[in-house]
C-alpha cells in the first residue's frame, strides 16, 4: 500500500524513481493522477446514490465524462447484476460496491490501474470474476499493479509476481508461458522465507 502511495504522490520517497505516463509524482501529481485509476481496498462511495449516480458523479469530478450508455456497458463487463444500477449503494454487499468501483476505473481509461487488496472480502466467484476482469483490463493494454495477500490469485492473474520486503523489491518470479503460469510451491516458499 506504501507502493501505491508513493506512486500517487501521497507520501513522499526517500530514495528511487517513480514515474507514471513520463510524470514524476513529487513533481507533477495532479498529472499522475489523471493518468490513474486507483480502487482502494474499502470502496468509498456516496451511500444514499445509486450506482449510476455514484460513477456518473466521480467521471464529473475527474473531467471525464460517460454517457449513460457507457456506464451501462461499464456495469455489464463487471457482471453488476441490472437490477442494482439504479438501486442505492447503501444496501450493496463488498462484492458489488467493488464491482461498480471497478466500472468506475475502466470508464476513466487510464493507462494505470493500482489496486489495493482488491479481493479482500469477496467469496470465491466474485474473486474468479475480478480476476477475469483484471485480465480482460490487462489485455486492453492497461498496466495493472495490485497489492494482495492473495498469493493463488496473484498467480492466477499477473504477469509479474514482486515480494516487497523492508520497502525494496526482495524477490520477483515471471509468468512462464503455457500452464501453470506459476511455480507455486516456489512462490509460497519465497513469501514464507523473506
Amino acid at each position: 500500500s506504501t507502493t501505491l502511495f508513493a506512486i500517487l504522490g501521497l507520501l513522499p520517497r526517500d530514495g528511487g524513481k517513480v514515474g507514471v505516463a513520463g510524470h514524476d509524482p513529487a513533481s507533477a501529481p495532479d498529472a499522475v493522477r489523471a493518468s490513474t485509476a486507483y480502487l482502494p481496498e474499502n470502496v468509498a462511495l456516496y451511500p444514499a446514490f445509486t450506482a449510476r449516480e455514484n460513477v456518473a458523479y466521480f467521471l464529473d469530478l475527474a473531467g471525464t465524462p460517460r454517457t449513460a450508455a457507457e456506464i451501462g456497458e461499464a456495469f455489464a463487463a463487471v457482471k453488476l447484476d441490472a437490477g442494482a444500477w439504479d438501486r442505492p449503494v447503501s444496501g450493496f454487499s463488498k462484492g458489488m460496491r467493488q464491482k461498480t468501483a471497478i466500472a468506475l476505473a475502466l470508464l476513466r481509461r487510464t493507462p494505470l490501474l493500482l489496486l489495493d487488496e482488491p479481493t479482500s472480502g469477496l467469496d470465491p466467484a466474485a474473486t474468479r470474476d475480478f480476476h477475469a476482469l483484471v485480465a480482460n483490463v490487462a489485455a486492453r493494454g492497461v498496466a495493472v499493479l495490485m497489492v494482495t495477500h492473495d498469493l493463488f490469485g496473484a498467480a492466477d492473474v499477473a504477469g509479474r509476481i514482486g515480494l516487497l520486503a523492508g520497502g525494496r523489491l526482495a524477490r520477483e518470479w515471471q509468468a512462464a508461458t503455457g500452464a501453470p503460469r506459476f511455480d507455486l510451491n516456489a512462490l509460497h516458499a519465497g513469501f514464507v522465507t523473506a
